[in-house]
């Protein structure tokens, strides 16, 4: 079964969300504080945290970066007070993959969760089965050496891997959240593409609506990891007015070894 971790100093915030998470088939640990937080993921590493950024002891903004530096890609679902989009774009720079608006809808927290898990492939609940793991992996963007499975994408000097969730530059290997790793791959599946901010929601997201500063921001943090000169993109390129697109190295300018 999935593991939790529910980081919240609101006792009777923590006690209806991991109430409402173990409905759900998922185990649901509580901590009350930053240090707190840090000593319960060390000794039993959560699958997903919920986080709050309004803790003592160590705030949740550092709480994150702390775990983003030990688990890139483990899966973040931050709570904000309603009206702090500072904090809540700042909690998404840190590396937070979602966030929800406190006073929130217990059931659409868990269904956050739940997506966030289905995506890093964990599954949830006690019969989830086949539908809870990942989807099936997207066609090869480029050629693959024959000796590796078709589901490589490759793009110049990039080579996603899905089935071992590891993204190589120039052959060293970037440390991608879960929601950056998605939103690379989504690119690299519809090169030459534009994509509005509420497509890519839908796409990579899962959602129907939401604020789409989640999608700017982590564009604006894959472009730091993916381009040479972040400030003048070549790959992941804005398209004034419409969205983003995906412009692919062309093939004579690939490496074949992918790295």
């Amino acid at each position: 079964m999935a593991r939790v971790l529910v980081i919240d100093d609101d006792a009777t915030v923590a006690q209806v969300v991991v109430a409402y998470l173990e409905r759900a088939g998922v185990v649901a640990e509580h901590a009350a504080d930053g240090p707190a937080a840090l000593a319960a993921a060390a000794e039993n590493p959560p699958d997903a945290v919920v986080l709050d950024l309004m803790l003592p002891g160590i705030d949740g903004l550092e709480v994150c970066r702390r775990l983003r530096a030990d688990r890139a890609d483990l899966p973040v679902l931050m709570l904000t007070a309603r009206g702090e989009e500072e904090d809540r774009v700042l909690g998404l720079e840190t590396g937070a993959d979602d966030y929800v608006v406190k006073p929130f809808s217990p059931r659409e927290l868990v269904l956050r969760v739940q997506s966030l898990l289905r995506r890093a492939g964990v599954a949830v609940g006690p019969a989830a089965g086949a539908s809870a793991v990942r989807a099936p992996l997207p066609p090869v963007v480029g050629p693959a050496p024959a000796h590796e499975a078709p589901s490589v994408l490759y793009d110049g000097d990039l080579r996603l891997d899905p089935a071992a969730h590891r993204v190589v530059r120039s052959g060293a290997e970037l440390q991608l959240t879960m929601r950056e790793f998605e939103l690379l791959r989504w690119f690299l599946t519809h090169p030459g593409q534009v994509h509005g901010r509420e497509a890519l929601m839908r796409g990579v997201w899962g959602w129907e609506y939401g604020d789409r500063s989640t999608v700017t921001v982590h564009v604006r943090r894959l472009r730091e990891k993916v381009e040479a000169d972040p400030s003048r993109p070549t790959r992941l390129v804005t398209v004034f007015g419409v969205g983003y697109r995906w412009d692919a190295t062309p093939p004579a300018a690939r490496r074949e070894d992918g790295a």
